[in-house]
Protein backbone atom coordinates (compact mmCIF):
# COMPACT_ATOMS: atom_id res chain seq x y z
CA UNK A 1 0.00 0.00 0.00
CA UNK A 2 1.25 3.83 -0.57
CA UNK A 3 0.89 6.37 1.95
CA UNK A 4 1.70 9.76 2.30
CA UNK A 5 5.57 10.99 2.40
CA UNK A 6 7.79 13.74 2.93
CA UNK A 7 9.59 16.15 0.54
CA UNK A 8 11.94 14.01 -1.54
CA UNK A 9 11.59 10.94 0.51
CA UNK A 10 9.92 7.15 -1.06
CA UNK A 11 7.89 5.20 1.52
CA UNK A 12 6.11 1.69 0.89
CA UNK A 13 4.22 -0.17 2.76
CA UNK A 14 4.46 -4.01 3.41
CA UNK A 15 1.51 -6.91 3.73
CA UNK A 16 -1.47 -8.02 1.80
CA UNK A 17 -3.38 -5.03 0.84
CA UNK A 18 -6.17 -4.66 -1.69
CA UNK A 19 -6.01 -2.78 -4.93
CA UNK A 20 -8.09 0.25 -3.65
CA UNK A 21 -6.23 0.67 -0.76
CA UNK A 22 -2.98 0.01 -2.84
CA UNK A 23 -3.80 2.71 -5.47
CA UNK A 24 -5.07 4.78 -2.94
CA UNK A 25 -3.44 7.96 -1.53
CA UNK A 26 -4.56 10.79 1.25
CA UNK A 27 -3.14 13.76 0.35
CA UNK A 28 -4.93 16.31 2.74
CA UNK A 29 -1.99 17.14 3.89
CA UNK A 30 -0.15 18.11 0.86
CA UNK A 31 -3.16 19.86 0.23
CA UNK A 32 -2.46 22.26 3.51
CA UNK A 33 0.75 22.96 1.99
CA UNK A 34 2.24 25.83 -0.39
CA UNK A 35 2.19 25.48 -3.71
CA UNK A 36 5.46 23.85 -5.49
CA UNK A 37 5.70 21.01 -2.10
CA UNK A 38 5.90 18.16 -3.52
CA UNK A 39 5.35 14.49 -2.17
CA UNK A 40 7.48 11.21 -3.93
CA UNK A 41 5.55 8.19 -3.32
CA UNK A 42 6.06 4.03 -4.49
CA UNK A 43 3.52 2.13 -5.98
CA UNK A 44 3.04 -1.87 -4.97
CA UNK A 45 -0.34 -3.18 -5.54
CA UNK A 46 -1.62 -6.74 -6.48
CA UNK A 47 -3.24 -7.10 -9.66
CA UNK A 48 -6.71 -5.37 -10.81
CA UNK A 49 -9.63 -7.19 -11.72
CA UNK A 50 -9.94 -6.36 -15.62
CA UNK A 51 -11.91 -7.02 -18.29
CA UNK A 52 -12.88 -11.04 -18.90
CA UNK A 53 -10.27 -10.68 -22.27
CA UNK A 54 -7.65 -9.08 -20.05
CA UNK A 55 -5.78 -10.66 -17.39
CA UNK A 56 -3.30 -8.72 -15.17
CA UNK A 57 -0.47 -11.45 -14.23
CA UNK A 58 1.76 -8.98 -12.29
CA UNK A 59 1.35 -6.36 -9.51
CA UNK A 60 1.45 -2.51 -10.18
CA UNK A 61 5.00 -1.13 -9.44
CA UNK A 62 6.33 2.34 -9.54
CA UNK A 63 6.78 5.98 -8.61
CA UNK A 64 4.52 8.46 -8.45
CA UNK A 65 5.33 12.53 -7.70
CA UNK A 66 2.87 15.02 -6.64
CA UNK A 67 3.06 18.69 -6.96
CA UNK A 68 0.89 21.10 -4.99
CA UNK A 69 -0.18 24.05 -7.42
CA UNK A 70 -2.42 26.49 -6.77
CA UNK A 71 -5.90 24.83 -7.73
CA UNK A 72 -4.84 21.45 -6.60
CA UNK A 73 -2.21 18.64 -7.93
CA UNK A 74 0.05 17.71 -10.53
CA UNK A 75 1.07 13.73 -11.10
CA UNK A 76 2.91 12.27 -12.63
CA UNK A 77 3.40 8.63 -12.58
CA UNK A 78 5.62 5.68 -14.25
CA UNK A 79 4.11 2.14 -13.26
CA UNK A 80 4.81 -1.01 -14.25
CA UNK A 81 2.67 -4.38 -14.58
CA UNK A 82 2.43 -7.01 -17.44
CA UNK A 83 -0.70 -8.90 -19.16
CA UNK A 84 -1.42 -11.94 -20.53
CA UNK A 85 -1.27 -12.28 -24.19
CA UNK A 86 -1.76 -14.53 -27.28
CA UNK A 87 1.24 -14.39 -30.21
CA UNK A 88 -1.23 -13.53 -33.15
CA UNK A 89 1.06 -15.99 -35.04
CA UNK A 90 1.97 -19.11 -32.93
CA UNK A 91 -1.05 -18.62 -30.53
CA UNK A 92 1.29 -18.77 -27.91
CA UNK A 93 0.17 -17.67 -24.26
CA UNK A 94 3.05 -15.06 -23.23
CA UNK A 95 3.47 -12.18 -20.58
CA UNK A 96 3.49 -9.02 -21.95
CA UNK A 97 4.82 -6.01 -20.21
CA UNK A 98 2.86 -2.75 -19.89
CA UNK A 99 4.89 0.64 -19.27
CA UNK A 100 2.29 3.45 -17.60
CA UNK A 101 2.81 7.11 -17.86
CA UNK A 102 0.10 9.01 -15.68
CA UNK A 103 0.10 13.21 -16.37
CA UNK A 104 -3.18 14.68 -14.33
CA UNK A 105 -3.97 17.68 -13.33
CA UNK A 106 -5.69 16.45 -9.67
CA UNK A 107 -8.77 18.88 -7.76
CA UNK A 108 -10.10 18.62 -4.94
CA UNK A 109 -14.09 18.04 -4.73
CA UNK A 110 -14.20 20.27 -1.35
CA UNK A 111 -13.28 23.77 -0.74
CA UNK A 112 -10.29 23.23 1.43
CA UNK A 113 -11.39 26.45 3.55
CA UNK A 114 -14.98 26.18 4.04
CA UNK A 115 -15.46 22.31 3.49
CA UNK A 116 -18.34 22.78 1.04
CA UNK A 117 -19.15 20.39 -2.06
CA UNK A 118 -17.19 22.57 -4.99
CA UNK A 119 -19.21 22.71 -8.71
CA UNK A 120 -17.09 20.18 -10.91
CA UNK A 121 -19.41 20.45 -13.81
CA UNK A 122 -17.14 23.01 -15.76
CA UNK A 123 -14.22 20.10 -15.73
CA UNK A 124 -15.95 17.04 -15.53
CA UNK A 125 -12.76 14.96 -17.19
CA UNK A 126 -10.42 16.42 -14.76
CA UNK A 127 -9.34 13.44 -12.35
CA UNK A 128 -10.90 14.77 -8.99
CA UNK A 129 -10.13 14.10 -4.84
CA UNK A 130 -12.59 12.13 -2.97
CA UNK A 131 -14.77 14.10 -0.52
CA UNK A 132 -11.67 13.04 1.98
CA UNK A 133 -9.15 14.35 0.58
CA UNK A 134 -8.01 11.04 -1.61
CA UNK A 135 -6.28 10.27 -4.58
CA UNK A 136 -8.15 6.98 -6.04
CA UNK A 137 -5.74 6.11 -8.80
CA UNK A 138 -7.61 2.67 -9.86
CA UNK A 139 -10.24 3.83 -12.53
CA UNK A 140 -6.97 5.53 -14.12
CA UNK A 141 -4.91 3.05 -14.01
CA UNK A 142 -7.50 0.51 -15.04
CA UNK A 143 -7.88 2.67 -17.90
CA UNK A 144 -4.46 2.98 -18.93
CA UNK A 145 -3.50 -0.64 -18.74
CA UNK A 146 -7.01 -1.30 -21.19
CA UNK A 147 -5.62 0.82 -23.22
CA UNK A 148 -1.79 -0.30 -23.65
CA UNK A 149 -2.91 -3.65 -24.81
CA UNK A 150 -1.61 -4.50 -28.18
CA UNK A 151 -3.60 -4.78 -31.38
CA UNK A 152 -1.20 -7.99 -32.26
CA UNK A 153 1.22 -8.95 -30.28
CA UNK A 154 4.25 -11.33 -30.55
CA UNK A 155 6.25 -13.81 -28.86
CA UNK A 156 9.64 -12.15 -30.60
CA UNK A 157 10.00 -9.90 -33.67
CA UNK A 158 11.11 -13.08 -35.70
CA UNK A 159 7.94 -15.30 -34.73
CA UNK A 160 7.37 -17.66 -37.71
CA UNK A 161 3.97 -18.47 -36.59
CA UNK A 162 2.43 -21.95 -37.89
CA UNK A 163 2.57 -24.67 -40.09
CA UNK A 164 -0.43 -23.88 -42.43
CA UNK A 165 -0.75 -27.94 -43.56
CA UNK A 166 -0.29 -29.37 -39.83
CA UNK A 167 -0.43 -26.43 -37.76
CA UNK A 168 2.81 -27.03 -35.69
CA UNK A 169 4.60 -23.93 -34.37
CA UNK A 170 7.48 -23.36 -37.20
CA UNK A 171 9.37 -22.24 -34.16
CA UNK A 172 10.11 -26.44 -32.80
CA UNK A 173 11.95 -27.06 -36.22
CA UNK A 174 12.23 -28.18 -39.39
CA UNK A 175 9.56 -30.24 -40.22
CA UNK A 176 8.27 -30.78 -44.05
CA UNK A 177 4.56 -33.23 -45.34
CA UNK A 178 5.77 -35.45 -47.80
CA UNK A 179 3.60 -37.10 -50.27
CA UNK A 180 1.08 -34.15 -49.88
CA UNK A 181 -1.87 -34.77 -52.21
CA UNK A 182 -3.17 -31.71 -54.10
CA UNK A 183 -6.90 -30.97 -54.39
CA UNK A 184 -8.26 -32.42 -57.88
CA UNK A 185 -10.03 -29.73 -58.63
CA UNK A 186 -6.36 -27.82 -58.38
CA UNK A 187 -4.54 -31.20 -60.12
CA UNK A 188 -4.94 -29.01 -63.63
CA UNK A 189 -2.60 -26.73 -62.45
CA UNK A 190 0.14 -29.13 -61.74
CA UNK A 191 0.72 -29.21 -65.65
CA UNK A 192 1.61 -25.43 -65.72
CA UNK A 193 3.97 -26.01 -62.69
CA UNK A 194 5.38 -28.72 -64.24
CA UNK A 195 5.72 -26.96 -67.67
CA UNK A 196 7.66 -23.63 -66.15
CA UNK A 197 10.02 -25.93 -63.90
CA UNK A 198 13.72 -25.67 -65.49
CA UNK A 199 15.02 -28.43 -67.42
Amino acid sequence: MVREASTSTTNRMQGNRSTTEALTFNVAGLLAEPAGSVRQLSVSGPALDLEPDVVQICEVEGELRLTRTNRGLLLHGRLRTAIEQTCSRCLREIEWPVELDLDEEVLPTIDLLNGLPLDTAAEPDVLRLTDHHELDLEPAVRDAILLAEPIAPLCREDCPGLCVTCGRELATGPHDHPGDEMDPRLEALRRFTDDSAPE
